[in-house]
């Protein structure tokens, strides 16, 4: 019987690469002459160090260029409010989302389940696995799944006839 996965995975080294680039971009930059300002990752966990609000909204947006330059998702990135840190520093935190939590994966099958599809939806930790009997109901179920408005990025995978 027909099936594929629903996954929202990162690559890793794809992360690191990305940061980087940013690295050496801010090693050139004269606004970022002097600073102490930084992006270093922990598991999937990152720490934008900057000197003040205005440089920590340019990590922002240097990071999430770099991201999709490196073709990751910008949306698998969820920052965290900005907190004090030593001295005038400002520290935000930043999570990389992988696996499919269990509110979007639920909410998927439920759109899966509503649509009439003749496929079968279910939840395998934190993916999803979708079968069926013809290959063109379970790429309805893809397309349908593309058009709900999730916010990470999902990828299908291990499609097997």
């Amino acid at each position: 019987m027909p099936s594929f996965d629903i996954v929202s995975r990162l690559d890793l080294a794809e992360v690191d690469n990305a940061l980087a680039g940013l690295a050496r971009e801010l090693a050139t930059r004269f606004d970022f002459k002097g600073s102490k300002s930084a992006v270093t990752r922990e598991e999937l966990a990152l720490t934008i160090l900057a000197d003040d609000e205005m440089k920590l909204r340019q990590l922002e947006e240097l990071l999430k260029g770099h991201m999709t330059r490196r073709k990751v998702d910008a949306t698998a990135l969820d920052f965290k409010p900005a907190e004090k840190a030593a001295g005038q520093m400002l520290r935000q935190m930043v999570t990389l989302k992988q696996g499919i939590g269990a509110e979007p994966a639920k909410s998927i099958v439920r759109a899966i389940k509503d649509s009439k599809l003749k496929v079968q939806a279910a939840i395998q930790g934190e993916e999803l696995r979708v079968t069926g009997k013809k290959r063109d109901d379970l790429q309805a179920a893809i397309q349908l799944v593309r058009g709900l408005k999730i916010a990470q990025p999902l990828q299908y995978v291990n499609f097997r006839d």
